[in-house]
C-alpha cells in the first residue's frame, strides 16, 4: 500500500511540476529592471546607474530576501526535527513543500494582480507564502502523506493569496510582518485540517517524543529563525519603516525571550526549563510585532508585545496544547498555535489599538505611508481657494478594518482547512497509519544506526521483524 502511495505522489509531482514549467513558458517573464537592456536611452534609467541602465529595488532587497531564505529552508526546517523518527522527512519535506510553494505562489499572485513580471520582490513574496504552508505543516507534522501535504499546499496557496489580497487591497489594512495573513492564517489552516484528520492513533504512539539530539537539531532551527526575523518583518518596506521594524523586532524578541525562560521555569515543579518553550515561545515575539512593526510604537511598546507573546505562548503549550488534544480532540505536533497563532492574533490586535491611536501629530506623515486609506482626499480637484480636504478614514475606522481582516483571515482559514481536511481524508490517499505515524521509514531508506527503535523499521506498512517472519528471505536489517 505505501508503495503504490509513493507512486501516486510522484506521478502527481511530475505532471503538477510539468504544469508550472509550461505556466512560465506561456505567461511568466522578467520583472522590467531584470530584462536586457537594449539601448543607453532606456526609460529605466536613474540617477544611481546599475550598470545596465538603471537602478533596480530588487538589488537592495536581495539581502533581506536572502535572510527570509535562510529563514524558510533552514529555520523552519530544523525546528521541525524534533521528532525521534521523524527528521528526514521534518527537514526534507520541508524543502520539498517550500519549493513547491514558491513556484505555485509566483503563478497565484501573477494571476490575481495580472502583474506577470520576476524579480526579486516576487522571490520575497513567494517565500513569505511558502511559510504559510509550512506554518500548517506544523499543525499535522508526521501524521500526514506526501501526496496529502502536496494537496494541501497546492489548496491553501490560492486561499492565503486571496485572503491576503483582500485584506491589502480592499480592506487596506496594514501588515507588514504578515502576523495575520502568514502566522494567523497558516496556524488555523493547519489547526482545522489537523482536527478533521484527527486519529485515535495519534494519542497511543509512542514515537511522538523527541530525544537529546532531536532536541538540539530543532534549536538550529530557533536560532536561525530568530537571528532573521527583523529581515522577515521589515524586509517589504524602505526608509524609516524599515529602520523602526528592524528595532520593534529585535527588542519584542529580546523581551520575549527572557520571558519564556522565566515563564518555562515558573511552571515546572522542580524549576527546570522546558526544552519545547525555548525551542518555540522564544520565537513568539517575532509573531507579535509583524503587524505593527513599522509603527511608532515606541521602543516599550514592542517590549511589551514580546513580554505578552513569551507568558502565552509558554502557557499555551504547558495547558491549552493538552487540553486541545483531550477535550476537542485537536492534535497540534509543533504547537503552531502557541507559536504563531495565539501570536498572531495578539499582533492584529496590537495593530488595530496602534491604528485607532493614530494621529498626524505623533506620527508624522508616516501615517498615511502605513495607513493609505486614512489620507487626506480633495473634494475639488480644481485646486481653487474653498477646496476642502476630509480625512479618507479615521483612526477609530482604521482600527475596525484591521480587526475586520483578522476576521475574516480566521474565516477562511478555518473553513478551508475544515474542507482540506475532508479532502485528505480521500481513501486513497497515503494518510499514516498505526505503525507508520511519526515515522521515516515509510519514505525513506533510513540507516539503522542511530535510528531510535532501528529494529522496527516499516517496511511497505509492516515492521521489519513482521516481514522476516513471512518472508525469511529478506534479511532483517
Amino acid at each position: 500500500m505505501q508503495v503504490k502511495g509513493q507512486r501516486i505522489f510522484m506521478f502527481v509531482l511530475v505532471m503538477v511540476q510539468c504544469a508550472f514549467i509550461i505556466t512560465f513558458v506561456l505567461c511568466v517573464e522578467y520583472d522590467q529592471n531584470a530584462k536586457p537592456n537594449f539601448s543607453t536611452q532606456d526609460v529605466r534609467s536613474s540617477d544611481t546607474p546599475t550598470g545596465k541602465g538603471g537602478t533596480d529595488r530588487g538589488l537592495k532587497l536581495y539581502p533581506m530576501f536572502q535572510d527570509v531564505h535562510v529563514m524558510i529552508y533552514i529555520g523552519f526546517g530544523f525546528l521541525m526535527t524534533f521528532l525521534k523518527r521523524y527528521g528526514y522527512s521534518a527537514v526534507s519535506f520541508n524543502l520539498l513543500l517550500a519549493a513547491f510553494c514558491a513556484q505555485w505562489a509566483i503563478i497565484v499572485r501573477a494571476a490575481i494582480s495580472g502583474n506577470w513580471g520576476v524579480g526579486v520582490m516576487e522571490m520575497l513574496t513567494a517565500d513569505f507564502a511558502a511559510a504559510t504552508i509550512l506554518i500548517s505543516f506544523g499543525a499535522v507534522l508526521g501524521k500526514t502523506g506526501p501526496l496529502q501535504l502536496l494537496i494541501m499546499a497546492f489548496i491553501e496557496v490560492v486561499l492565503a493569496q486571496v485572503n491576503e489580497h483582500i485584506g491589502l487591497h480592499y480592506l487596506h489594512t496594514a501588515d507588514v510582518g504578515e502576523s495575520m495573513f502568514i502566522h494567523a492564517f497558516g496556524a488555523y489552516f493547519g489547526l482545522a485540517v489537523a482536527r478533521v484528520l484527527y486519529d485515535e492513533e495519534v494519542e497511543k504512539s509512542r514515537k511522538e517524543g523527541a530525544v537529546y539530539h532531536s532536541d538540539l537539531f530543532a534549536m538550529i532551527g530557533t536560532i536561525f529563525l530568530w537571528l532573521y526575523w527583523p529581515s522577515f518583518n521589515g524586509g517589504a518596506v524602505e526608509g524609516d519603516q524599515q529602520h523602526r521594524a528592524f528595532i520593534n523586532t529585535y527588542l519584542s524578541l529580546l523581551a520575549c525571550t527572557v520571558t519564556s525562560f522565566i515563564v518555562s521555569s515558573l511552571v515546572d515543579k522542580r524549576g527546570r526549563f522546558d526544552m519545547v518553550h525555548i525551542q518555540n515561545a522564544t520565537l513568539a515575539g517575532g509573531v507579535a510585532v509583524g503587524t505593527s512593526a513599522h509603527m511608532p510604537i515606541q521602543p516599550w511598546g514592542a517590549m511589551l508585545l514580546g513580554t505578552i507573546a513569551g507568558l502565552i505562548s509558554v502557557l499555551g503549550y504547558k495547558y491549552l496544547t493538552p487540553a486541545l488534544s483531550s477535550k476537542l480532540k485537536l492534535h497540534d505536533t509543533c504547537g503552531v498555535h502557541n507559536l504563531h497563532g495565539m501570536p498572531g492574533v495578539l499582533a492584529a490586535i496590537g495593530g488595530a489599538v496602534a491604528a485607532a491611536m493614530s494621529s498626524k501629530e505623533t506620527w508624522g506623515d508616516s501615517l498615511y505611508s502605513i495607513f493609505t486609506a486614512m489620507e487626506p482626499t480633495m473634494q475639488n480637484s480644481t485646486m481653487s481657494a474653498n477646496v476642502t480636504e476630509v480625512m479618507g478614514r479615521s483612526a477609530m475606522a482604521q482600527g475596525g478594518y484591521q480587526m475586520a481582516a483578522l476576521a475574516v483571515t480566521l474565516a477562511i482559514a478555518i473553513v478551508g482547512g475544515a474542507i482540506t481536511g475532508f479532502i485528505l481524508k480521500i481513501p486513497f490517499l497515503d494518510s499514516p497509519k498505526e505503525d507508520t505515524i511519526f515515522d521515516d521509514g515509510v519514505s525513506w531508506n533510513v540507516a539503522e544506526e542511530g535510528y531510535p527503535g532501528s529494529g522496527d523499521l516499516p517496511l511497505n506498512g509492516k515492521s521489519y521483524p513482521e516481514k522476516h517472519q513471512e518472508d525469511t528471505q529478506i534479511p532483517m536489517l
